[in-house]
């Protein structure tokens, strides 16, 4: 067979591989636990009050690995991973380069001058891989949580501006939201009004504390991204992804 012959044409669509980031309490864990046959991978205590399927809490990179081994090699009828949340994951990632390279500190790892945060990448490779498998080999989705942060983004063309952004290391962040076929920003929906002093107040829009939605595409108020042809605002809810990911999948033939 040549080379011209391998060709491939068209869309294949294959489960998605979303991370999906907000302020704690918006929702999130209850998005990935409302995806089919879903199965928790913890990396910090919070699901207490949430029915689902989990594994015990895991406290180190190496039974997180073994669970998404686990999940790989063993027999089971799970169709979603979610791992809840990234931002704890990072702290065994930097465990783990700190091990490595024998110091108490991401900041000293191999000399320092940031090459800790470039070494990590070698550990988040490994998730990003296993999860690759798991989609490939077993058909299943992920869904990747993390909380969010507010940082400084320097604008090449603007001044700079404040945007929520995963809270991890930005090496990370890029590595992942690249591997990711959607990241997407969970947050309320806000009404912008002044006060008797003309004082900006942000009250959210909505009963039971506010409309809350999943932004897919970026704004400079948040950083997201899709690779579906999602509209830029849904609800939050796995239903409501569904109804709008459905509707960007290619015609029957």
């Amino acid at each position: 067979m040549g080379m011209l012959e391998t060709i491939q044409v068209g869309r294949n669509r294959r489960p998605p591989r979303l991370m999906v980031y907000g302020q704690e309490g918006i929702g999130k864990s209850t998005f990935g636990a409302s995806a089919p046959a879903p199965i928790f991978i913890q990396t910090e205590d919070g699901l207490g009050e949430i029915d689902c399927h989990k594994f015990p809490l895991a406290k180190t990179f190496d039974e997180v690995i073994a669970e998404l081994t686990a999940l790989r090699d063993e027999e089971h009828n799970y169709r979603t991973v979610v791992i809840d949340s990234l931002d704890w994951l990072e702290r065994m990632v930097f465990d783990e380069v700190c091990k490595e390279y024998g110091v108490k500190s991401i900041e000293k790892a191999d000399g320092g001058y940031g090459k800790g945060y470039v070494h990590a990448l070698v550990y988040w490779r490994k998730v990003l891989t296993l999860l690759d498998e798991l989609r490939d080999e077993r058909g299943m989705a992920s869904i990747l949580l993390a909380h969010a942060k507010i940082e400084r983004f320097e604008a090449p063309d603007y001044n700079a501006y404040d945007r929520y952004t995963p809270r991890l290391h930005r090496n990370a962040v890029n590595l992942i939201s690249e591997w990711a076929d959607a990241e997407m920003f969970a947050t309320q929906r806000m009404r912008i009004s002044k006060d008797g002093e003309n004082r900006v107040i942000a009250s959210p829009i909505g009963a039971d504390g506010g409309e809350r939605i999943l932004r897919t595409i970026g704004i400079p108020a948040c950083s997201a991204k899709n690779r579906f042809g999602l509209p830029c605002e849904i609800p939050l809810s796995w239903d409501a992804f569904m109804i709008a990911y459905q509707k960007t999948a290619p015609p029957a033939s």
